[in-house]
């Protein structure tokens, strides 16, 4: 069992540096226009796959961010666009499977998540909290979102549930960083 969690934690690790690369590159990139830092970390916790789990390194290890700081913006950044997210889904993807390569990709989506989504069937909820709150590549915010849909959970019970996981994500993520920045020094 040990064994177990401790692969779990170095897979936990090994990805979220993953995704702090590709938020370093968008850092960097949105630097270029001399957009400040807590907006540049506002966007890339914006952004799907990527969420907080790219901008809490960058935050941390690149601008120099307090932890706390890092965290609080990269939570609250994450969780802006979900309630979008679950009022206008089934619009959107409606509008997207008009043609073969949007269908493609909504069936492609919505196969997988449910696919992933067999906690959030067992448990609900809190399995809706869970999925959102492991960070790796697939779980999150956005897909979260998709998930709650997909297994019809109210639209408040949702954004509380998927608020919950986002803390936990949020508060893993900064340990991690935490640890690989102490690390490095």
């Amino acid at each position: 069992m040990m064994k177990r969690c401790w692969w779990t934690l170095i897979l936990v690790m090994a990805l979220s540096l993953l995704d702090a690369s590709v938020g370093t590159r968008a850092a960097t990139w949105l630097q270029g226009y001399g957009l400040a830092p807590w907006i540049v970390i506002v966007i890339i916790a914006n952004l799907p796959v990527v969420e907080l789990r790219g901008a809490i390194p960058v935050a941390i290890l690149l601008f120099k961010m307090p932890w706390y700081e890092a965290m609080l913006i990269s939570v609250f950044a994450n969780m802006i666009p979900i309630p979008f997210i679950l009022l206008f889904m089934d619009e959107l993807f409606a509008l997207l499977s008009r043609n073969k390569h949007g269908k493609r990709f909504t069936e492609g989506l919505f196969a997988r998540t449910r696919n992933k989504g067999k906690q959030i069937e067992k448990y609900e909820a809190w399995g809706l909290a869970i999925f959102v709150g492991i960070p790796l590549p697939g779980t999150g915010g956005w897909t979260g979102a998709v998930a709650a849909n997909i297994f019809g959970i109210r639209f408040w019970r949702s954004i509380l549930f998927i608020f919950i996981g986002v803390v936990m994500a949020g508060a893993l993520v900064t340990s991690l960083t935490m640890m690989g920045k102490f690390a490095l020094t």
